[in-house]
């Protein structure tokens, strides 16, 4: 009997299903490490604003020590979701064991570098002699954390593979509601300060890090994957991330800039920066979910050598990305009012923050595209042209965010260039979506 052709209506609805199965509980994950922040800076916020000044500078260079890593998860995401769309799951879970082996030996080494350089990179961001012992003591305690959350970015990147994001979503819950608790028995019950919100934030870090191997050591067992470190496969690991950790490097440099033009403006600007960079942040992880699904789909349907699925779900998620982009948008500009009292009370920060929420909220629709596209190329495996097309922004951005401060613009104008920094990254992953070149099957690239 011949099976009736899948018409494209039909075809949508599966990809959407298939999205909505994975992005949904992506977004709960995902949200957990601005979540985060966003209760440290609420928390430290009403400490003072030389308290809230020094979390941004702190919170910008732990979070770049961190999220250079993101290949941790990003690579093994793809490569598991491969093997998986190949069939071969003891090899898919093999793959995340080894990127978990390389996320504590990373984590070690950072931790080794940071402790002791905390005071001049504290220095080297411009802060001012108010904030500086703020962000530096936040920044020592916090970097101890770093190895448990690298182990969560390896072994979250397991799952989704797998396609299971549930699990990562039960486990950012859990850890957001015992940080947020820790956060405030910590500061205010003990009287420890920034630095307790700092020592909460580890503690649930590591709370989490261990949920995460206990799911991952399970499955490895059950499926007969090795728990012994692998160099081969540890080094194969780092080979397949340096591309991505070029990328991220990149993106990280032009956050930084941000930050770091925005401390030479002043504490009160820094201060707004650090608010709306919570919620760039918040908004980001929000469109990356669909971005998440798309990692582990495209890996998939590559993996299992169907080339047209991957293109035809790969459409349909940019349609997703913008209008999920024009949503968010909408709820920035309708919320700033009641969203920047949440974080401070000085009226000075107020002012400089709500202008440039309208710069951050217009920029939404371009954010979905790019987020999208970026996770689609890295599902596919696309490392090397994702590194290269965000040095090319990283070159536009730079001398424009630097003229900032000299042609007196403010902090609206940083946020302006950010939009610019978008703008550029879209049209770059829109040709490399365009050209096709991106679809290479097989349970390797």
């Amino acid at each position: 009997m011949t099976q009736a052709p899948v018409t494209p209506k039909a075809a949508r609805r599966r990809h959407d299903r298939e999205i909505v199965a994975l992005a949904v509980p992506a977004f709960g994950a995902l949200v957990a490490e601005p979540l985060f922040l966003m209760a440290d800076s609420a928390i430290v916020g009403h400490l003072g604003t030389s308290q809230l000044a020094g979390l941004a500078v702190a919170s910008a260079l732990l979070t770049t020590a961190v999220s250079v890593f993101v290949f941790l998860a990003y690579a093994t995401t793809a490569a598991v979701a491969r093997r998986v769309g190949a069939g071969d799951t003891r090899a898919a879970i093999q793959q995340g064991m080894d990127g978990i082996w390389l996320a504590l030996l990373l984590g070690a080494a950072v931790v080794a570098v940071v402790l002791p350089t905390a005071p001049g990179l504290v220095s080297l961001f411009g802060a001012s002699d108010t904030a500086a012992p703020y962000a530096t003591t936040y920044l020592r305690i916090s970097t101890l954390g770093i190895p448990a959350m690298l182990v969560v970015l390896a072994a979250t990147g397991v799952l989704r593979g797998l396609q299971n994001t549930k699990t990562p979503l039960y486990v950012a819950v859990a850890g957001f509601v015992a940080n947020g608790v820790l956060n405030l028995a910590l500061v205010y019950g003990a009287g420890l300060g920034i630095a307790g919100s700092a020592w909460g934030t580890v503690i649930a870090q590591f709370g989490m890090a261990a949920i995460y191997l206990i799911v991952v050591v399970r499955g490895a067992r059950r499926h007969g994957a090795s728990l012994r470190p692998d160099l081969a496969g540890i080094r194969a690991c780092a080979q397949a991330g340096t591309p991505l950790l070029v990328r991220t490097l990149a993106l990280r440099a032009v956050l930084m800039i941000a930050t770091a033009v925005a401390a030479r403006l002043g504490d009160a600007d820094v201060a707004a920066h650090q608010i709306i960079l919570s919620l760039w942040s918040l908004l980001a992880f929000a469109l990356d979910a669909i971005a998440i699904a798309g990692q582990a789909i495209i890996g998939r349907y590559l993996g299992a050598d169907d080339a047209e699925g991957a293109r035809d779900v790969c459409r349909r998620m940019v349609q997703w990305g913008i209008a999920a982009g024009v949503v968010l948008g909408v709820l920035v500009v309708v919320t700033r009012p009641l969203f920047v009292p949440l974080f401070t009370s000085d009226p000075v920060v107020q002012d400089a923050a709500l202008p440039a929420l309208i710069v951050v909220a217009l920029s939404q629709p371009i954010c979905g595209i790019v987020f999208v596209l970026d996770g689609v190329l890295m599902g596919a495996g696309d490392g090397p042209y994702l590194a290269w097309a965000m040095l090319i922004t990283l070159a536009v951005f730079t001398p424009i965010a630097l003229l900032v401060p000299v042609l007196g613009g403010g902090l609206t104008a940083v946020w302006g260039a950010m939009t610019l920094m978008m703008a550029v990254r879209m049209a770059t992953l829109w040709v490399r979506y365009r050209s096709g070149r991106w679809v290479v099957t097989g349970a390797t690239r």
